[in-house]
């Protein structure tokens, strides 16, 4: 499970480091340089915000800098762009932005955020030349679903009720049901979990339950949302009303809702992935954990389902690691004032090929990697990730299905620095942190080192299938 993390967290709204607020706050926007010959060079490039910068901010920045979702300012027109100009130039010279914690000179994958050393001059450029227009005219701002950032939604489902939120600085955790009735039994692509509470929702670990006819009267009676404590689960299901009327438990469809900072749901083209549901079904978000909040609030989140056609080949996920099929070596225990490294190892007993993979640690986190190794010592490469970031944990897919054959290892190692010299360690003087089996592993600053990827049997021919999905347009 992705399970994450407990007791007194970081603020979850901290992106960057500190000292970058002075940069991006204190300078002036668009300061040209003082060196007439240069500026007239660049001149010469003919740069503006209509035909070169608007154009990339849409594709590399958008996602994120648009209203509604998690970026503190919008980047959508000439005017946005202006104002955080510096702060444009600043971000991609050293590439802090976009966010993209994957090594591209180790492995590939789709979607990938990051600039071209050109890209990140021409930004550069037009700022030191006072942020020509062009034709704003000519600027069109594409049509953004509203509330989403995967395209146009098939159905939007709402909460029952609001979930609660104690402003008492502490972390809570809630188990969560979100009924719904369809016309007609189907089948669902993916789901998109959208945080009402973007700065307080921490990470979701949904499952799709479904009741088969006439086994379930009112599948919305029962309580919608509990808060999750050690032990009494069956007490709990029971006051939630997730069993059938019989007293027996519909049949459950694990991790179909899946949220973390930074996430979004792989997709996959017709015919690769999805899951049946019934008329009658619900979600039930088995971890549903918010960051520590200073003020009382409520969170009304929906989810965004995208449904298609019944997939030829349903894909498989599992885990190294923290919960999964192969164990931490050495023994999970992070000493105070040391860095350690850690690995976890699985020996693929039949071909299959990757999809999606996605790394996960804490804050301790210093560095990943994961490869496939062969008994001849052949390597495949999966991910590297230099410098591990807390705030940006995706699902990476892969542009095609990557083989892995049979009798060769799939390796994660993790490196962890739980010294007073990492300014994301929670806890100063640092202290010693060890592997937990209850629910207080979910908690922010517990630790965590987990591999998941998603997979098919291999079959030949995998290695040709685009993996690439054309987002759906607004309505």
């Amino acid at each position: 499970m992705r399970a994450m993390m407990g007791k007194k967290t970081l603020p979850l709204d901290i992106r960057i480091p500190i000292a970058f607020f002075f940069v991006f706050f204190l300078l002036p926007s668009c300061e040209e340089e003082s060196n007439p010959a240069a500026i007239e060079a660049k001149i010469q490039k003919n740069i503006d915000f209509t035909s070169e910068v608007g154009p990339l901010l849409i594709k590399a920045c958008s996602d994120c800098h648009r209203p509604g979702q998690a970026a503190p300012f919008s980047l959508l027109s000439y005017r946005d762009a202006k104002q955080n100009a510096n702060k444009i130039k600043f971000v991609t010279r050293n590439r802090i932005m976009p966010p993209w914690p994957a090594d591209r000179s180790y492995s590939h994958f789709l979607g990938e955020r990051a600039l071209t050393s050109n890209e990140i001059k021409m930004l550069s450029d037009w700022v030191d030349l006072g942020c020509p227009a062009g034709d704003t005219g000519r600027w069109k701002i594409p049509d953004f679903p509203h509330g989403s950032s995967l395209g146009q939604p098939d159905q939007i489902i709402h909460f029952k009720d609001p979930i609660p939120i104690p402003g008492n600085g502490t972390d809570h955790f809630y188990m969560v049901k979100v009924p719904f009735v369809l016309p007609f039994d189907t089948f669902i692509r993916f789901v998109e979990f959208v945080p009402q509470q973007r700065k307080l929702a921490h990470h979701v670990n949904g499952h799709l339950v479904n009741y088969k006819p006439g086994m379930k009267k009112d599948i919305f009676a029962g309580a919608s949302y509990w808060l999750d404590l050690p032990g009494g689960s069956e007490k709990i299901y029971k006051e939630m009303g997730l069993s059938n009327d019989d007293g027996t438990f519909p049949p459950l469809i694990p991790n179909t809702v899946y949220y973390l900072p930074g996430f979004s749901p792989p997709r996959y083209p017709d015919g690769i992935g999805g899951w049946h549901v019934e008329k009658n079904a619900a979600f039930f978000l088995k971890n549903l954990h918010y960051g520590p909040s200073k003020s009382d609030c409520y969170d009304s989140s929906t989810l965004n389902i995208f449904y298609g056609a019944k997939p030829l080949r349903p894909i498989r996920e599992t885990q190294l690691g923290t919960f999964g099929i192969a164990p931490i070596e050495p023994e999970f225990d992070i000493p105070a004032d040391q860095v350690k490294k850690f690995s976890s190892r699985w020996t693929v007993p039949s071909p299959i090929s990757i999809l999606s993979v996605n790394p996960h640690m804490h804050l301790l986190g210093k560095s990943f990697l994961a490869y496939a190794v062969g008994m001849g010592g052949d390597t495949i490469p999966l991910i590297r990730i230099n410098r591990w970031d807390f705030n940006w944990q995706y699902y990476y897919t892969f542009p095609h299905p990557l083989k892995i054959p049979a009798g060769y290892t799939i390796v994660a190692e993790g490196v962890y620095d739980n010294t007073r010299n990492n300014p994301a360690n929670p806890f100063h003087p640092p202290r010693r942190l060890t592997a937990r089996s209850d629910f207080l592993s979910m908690g922010t600053t517990e630790e965590m080192f987990q591999f998941i990827f998603t997979f098919l049997p291999y079959q030949v021919g995998d290695e040709t299938i685009s993996l690439e999905v054309k987002q759906k347009a607004s309505r």
